[in-house]
């Protein structure tokens, strides 16, 4: 049976660990062999890879020493660095890969060179790296040999796209990283994008050949997320998450330092729940979305509350969304906190209608989980949303950052119970005919296939190298 090493830098915790994750699940019955390298925390937070990955064969770089470190790129002699990010918060321990310099580059490589040599990549026959990052460069330099199929996720292309377009003064080393984002991608065998609109930003970002792209969305799992069996106890359930075992926070606190009252709950006893699912980015919109549940409310014709699940306990960018709620003074917005994948279904279950207010979502690979569970989704007219939901059909579209239009469609979620249960219908019938991960694993294993050239092909130069 063939082997692939499959690698993340990052700590498991969004969507491209789902994904990888997923995969590794699916591929050995298309008669791949799997071994996982990922970023790791063990430090009582979430992002274990232990946890996350119970049951494949892992191997871990772990990050805890370096973010007890006064600077987690540079932690003490012998430790991992922390991974990079392509995002720039303000205070993060993960800075913006464009503001790392060449000691700190380096110090990346060597730390993920000797985790790729530990799983054996040298002796594997495809690599799959997600992102582009220095575990690409660690992995010419311990497995030159071994062809790289690049998994892109769309967050690298937007670091790409913002240098293009004039990097901000504290991303000193912009155009080192643009280089080698450029190198690590032509260099790939092969590599996956989410959507054909992708593929063209990626040739421009990249300098790619085409050709060598294959499109390949994100999937859902099909026995986790599907129509509950059952009729769900709605008010029990969110009894348990906000009530009795709280997790939502506010700026300064941790887990479970917002908390809920029994009376709260009547919010749930007459109309739909609305859901949101996700970080507190800046991108994702999560105030804005708040201002527009405020717009709403008064026009709903019945109560219905908005859930807020996500944020890491001490992560987010712009206005926390607890003061945001608190500024607006609205009522029936609960901050339910994090919660692990395997209680999203529980969750969707519970609710009528998913909101996403992100403005840069590559994918959203909650979106097609939610339509998997016969939800209707209500998202930005942009990038991977605008592909997965048919506006009027499965979901409703509105435009960027666009308040009203955002309040428009929660009212007609909320109020037109027959429509919203129609489009909850096609959702879950477009989710089973797109994007189940069994049909995506099958795609993804003849891109592997595809990519086992002979490694006298490589070393010729057909493959193009850095």
């Amino acid at each position: 049976m063939p082997r692939v090493v499959s690698a993340s830098i990052f700590f498991p915790r969004g969507g491209s660990a789902y994904v990888l994750r997923s995969l590794a699940r699916e591929l050995p019955a298309h008669g791949w062999d799997v071994t996982i390298v990922s970023g790791s925390r063990h430090d009582g937070h979430q992002g274990d890879a232990r946890a996350f990955y119970a049951g494949f064969d892992l191997h871990e770089v772990d990050f805890t020493t370096a973010l007890a470190a006064p600077d987690p790129m540079d932690p003490p002699a012998g430790a991992a660095p922390m991974h990079p990010s392509y995002e720039d918060r303000l205070g993060a321990p993960d800075r913006i890969f464009a503001a790392l310099d060449d000691a700190q580059y380096e110090r990346q490589v060597d730390a993920w060179a000797a985790a790729l040599e530990e799983a054996g990549a040298a002796t594997a026959d495809v690599l799959h790296l997600s992102h582009l990052t220095p575990v690409n460069a660690a992995a010419q330099r311990v497995a030159p040999g071994v062809p790289v199929v690049g998994h892109l996720h769309g967050t690298e292309l937007l670091m790409l796209e913002r240098i293009a377009a004039g990097a901000p003064a504290g991303w000193t080393h912009a155009e080192a990283w643009a280089r080698r984002l450029r190198g690590w991608a032509q260099s790939c065998a092969r590599l996956i994008l989410l959507s054909s609109t992708q593929v063209q930003r990626a040739v421009t970002a990249l300098g790619i050949d085409p050709d060598r792209c294959t499109v390949m969305p994100n999937g859902y799992d099909p026995a986790a997320f599907a129509p509950a069996e059952e009729p769900v106890d709605r008010v029990a359930l969110w009894r348990r998450c906000l009530v009795a075992e709280p997790r939502g926070w506010r700026p300064g606190r941790g887990a479970g330092s917002v908390a809920y009252a029994e009376e709260d709950l009547a919010a749930f006893a007459e109309g739909p729940t609305l859901l949101y699912v996700g970080r507190f980015t800046e991108v994702k919109r999560v105030g804005l979305m708040i201002a527009a549940y405020a717009r709403a409310r008064e026009r709903f014709a019945t109560r219905a509350p908005l859930v807020v699940v996500g944020g890491h306990a001490g992560e987010w960018e712009g206005e926390h969304p607890f003061d945001t709620i608190r500024r607006l003074g609205v009522p029936d917005v609960f901050l339910a906190g994090w919660h692990e994948h395997n209680e999203l279904a529980a969750l969707l279950h519970a609710s009528d209608a998913l909101v996403l207010a992100s403005v840069r979502e590559q994918f959203g690979q909650v979106i097609v989980e939610a339509m998997a569970c016969g939800l209707p989704p209500i998202a930005v007219d942009r990038f991977g949303p605008s592909l997965i939901i048919r506006d009027g059909e499965t979901g409703w579209l509105v435009e960027p950052d666009d308040e009203a239009g955002l309040a428009a469609a929660m009212v007609q979620a909320v109020d037109d119970g027959d429509e919203r249960r129609r489009r909850g219908r096609n959702a879950l019938e477009d989710a089973r005919a797109h994007y189940s991960w069994p049909a995506i694993a099958g795609a993804m294993a003849a891109t592997l296939e595809e990519a086992l050239v002979p490694r006298d092909e490589m070393i010729s130069g057909r493959l193009q190298q850095p």
